[in-house]
């Protein structure tokens, strides 16, 4: 992992103070909760496996699913918000239905004083993207129990393909986008999460001891 600029801030910063000379600094939460009748993807880079850019289809984004990862260290099953983050969980739609996730690994572990996963970005580095970005939703109150599925980024309203697993209640501030909830597969975090870290970025921060390849994101009818 050479680098990571797609990164949890708040907390980590305090943290890990030297994570990354590009991360943005801690920011104020958004009040924007409500979610939008329709979403706008921004060309943007990094284009890393470039899957073309969304183009919204509100019917489809009301749509429930369910996304399991097939993952080296088994599936992970979480439900979809779509009621609550439409922008966000059509985008990981898209990218799973276009195997954007597939063949890549969950770069980051964090095992202090935050407690979690990091995957989506097929670059493995940390800095990688979708080719487009789009805004943040689900703020209003946000709160990061264990089973939280929440986007990373880089700042305001740069969410790319980058997102997170919270395996242990954590605080953060609400600033990464809620999208969904783990059904099934809390035992494989906690598992991952047992296995440690290398430490790589800063104590307690670093590339997970047991290698989480994801082999196919499977999205079905909830």
């Amino acid at each position: 992992m050479k680098r990571t600029s797609w990164v949890l801030l708040t907390a980590l910063t305090t943290l890990l103070p030297a994570l990354s000379s590009s991360v943005a600094a801690a920011r104020p939460a958004v009040a924007d909760a409500t979610p939008t009748a329709t979403c706008t993807y921004t060309s943007a880079v990094p284009a890393d496996h470039f899957k073309g850019i969304p183009v919204f289809d509100a019917k489809k984004a009301a749509k429930p699913y369910r996304a399991t990862l097939r993952t080296s260290q088994g599936a992970i099953t979480f439900t979809a918000l779509t009621d609550k983050a439409p922008c966000t969980t059509f985008s990981f739609r898209f990218l799973a239905e276009h195997d954007y996730f597939d063949r890549s690994h969950c770069h980051r572990l964090t095992t202090q004083r935050i407690f979690v996963l990091q995957c989506g970005d097929p670059t493995g580095t940390g800095s990688g993207g979708p080719g487009y970005s789009f805004p943040d939703e689900n703020l209003q109150g946000a709160t990061y129990p264990a089973g939280t599925v929440a986007m990373a980024n880089a700042g305001p309203n740069t969410n790319g393909s980058q997102f997170f697993f919270v395996w242990k209640d954590t605080k953060l501030s609400p600033n990464y986008t809620p999208f969904g909830q783990v059904t099934t597969g809390l035992d494989v975090l906690e598992k991952i999460a047992a296995g440690g870290e290398d430490d790589q970025n800063n104590p307690g921060d670093g590339f997970p001891n047991l290698p989480v390849n994801i082999r196919h994101v499977a999205i079905t009818k909830r």
